[in-house]
């Protein structure tokens, strides 16, 4: 597991600690994208900054680029049930996103334990298929 803080925009090229940052997840199988919907900034831009997050991605390794990913929404405790709702689907129509979303608050906790469990299901499942792709190789060479 590797905590990434927000990467800067040139972090491919070098801008800031970007390669270092994006070396270490080249060691993962998961990529989550922890967004804070309600930041104290009424300005910030969730959807640009994760659009920003994957041209990153996709500077530095094409491969890394299309690992897995999960949206993380982060501080919807916040936020009544209808700005949930609203929000969510903002952000998700805005990236076109296609993979896993979830709705979390790691203040008061709400959402992180399925997020977990999921997690470790998924992460399991990746497991499972990289020990068998093993055997079906070994027994390749062997045969």
């Amino acid at each position: 597991m590797a905590d990434i803080p927000g990467l800067i925009e040139g972090a491919a090229e070098g801008a800031g600690l970007g390669i270092r940052f994006l070396k270490h997840l080249s060691r993962t199988r998961i990529l989550l994208h922890l967004v804070d919907v309600a930041p104290p900034d009424p300005e910030a831009e969730p959807v640009k900054a994760v659009k920003a997050l994957a041209a990153e991605l996709k500077k530095f390794s094409k491969e890394l680029a299309s690992r897995e990913r999960w949206l993380v929404l982060n501080k919807m405790d916040l936020l009544s049930p209808d700005e949930r709702e609203t929000l969510a689907k903002q952000i998700v129509k805005g990236l076109r996103w296609k993979g896993p979303v979830f709705s979390v608050s790691a203040a008061t906790g709400e959402g992180c334990r399925e997020l977990a469990a999921k997690l470790m299901e998924r992460l399991e499942t990746l497991r499972q298929q990289a020990a068998e792709d093993e055997q079906a190789e070994a027994a390749k060479l062997e045969g």
